[in-house]
């Protein structure tokens, strides 16, 4: 049993709330247990200028987090004038899942720009705020769809993500603070919702994991990502 008494292959009270920032073309707030994230989605009728005129779409997507997100008061990176590598690392992450999914020729010559911003952070950012992106950019496609914008499908597939690590020598599920900074080995796994793997990052902390560590982790996602996308598609239904 975990300290927070869940099983190992347990997520953590997971909700998706859509439709929560007024302005934007799409939004959602996605809460994996005490971890906050707003993510919207906004639209633009242009594209990088190394895309014009190729009659292709964008997808791309920023990263941060609020002073208090964590226990004590972080500077805001504007104040410091450049990103950190984690924010920039992140963002990219978050970029390229999203278009592993996207039929960038269906979206036109646009831009969708989703903004990932994390309200409470304990553990598991990254991950939620990919989850919650997604339903972000589905609402923001519809809207385009019910105006006429684009007429076939954009999304080729659900996408969603989530944290696995090894923890007192046994594989669990959705990491919290608590767990993240004490497992023996730490991963974040990117899929679709057909089971297609779209990134993998891991990482021995302590000692190095094993092949078959790996495969129970990579098990233990696909059965926490296939919640994740059930619980997607009832949201945007």
């Amino acid at each position: 049993m975990r300290h927070d008494g869940r099983a190992a292959d347990e997520l953590r009270a997971v909700s998706l709330e859509r439709g929560v920032a007024k302005h934007a073309e799409g939004s959602c707030l996605v809460k994996f247990g005490e971890t906050h994230v707003l993510c919207t989605a906004s639209l633009e009728e242009r594209v990088p200028p190394w895309l014009r005129g190729g009659g292709e779409g964008w997808v791309t997507a920023e990263y941060g987090m609020l002073p208090r997100a964590t226990t004590t008061r972080m500077r805001r990176e504007a104040s410091a004038g450049k990103q950190s590598g984690r924010t920039q690392e992140i963002q990219r992450l978050v970029g390229r899942s999203l278009r592993a999914i996207v039929d960038r020729k269906a979206l036109g010559e646009r831009q969708i720009t989703v903004d990932c911003d994390v309200i409470q952070a304990d553990g598991g950012t990254r991950t939620a705020a990919i989850t919650g992106a997604w339903v972000a950019l589905s609402d923001c496609l519809a809207r385009m769809k019910s105006a006429g914008m684009i007429t076939g499908p954009v999304l080729t597939d659900n996408l969603a993500a989530v944290s696995c690590g090894i923890v007192n020598g046994t594989p669990v599920l959705d990491l919290d603070y608590v767990e993240d900074s004490s497992a023996e080995t730490d991963a974040n796994f990117v899929m679709t919702g057909s089971g297609a793997i779209v990134e993998v990052q891991g990482t021995a902390e302590g000692a190095p994991f094993s092949r078959d560590e790996l495969n129970q982790l990579l098990d233990l996602a696909a059965h926490g990502i296939g919640r994740l996308v059930d619980l997607q598609k009832m949201t945007v239904s």
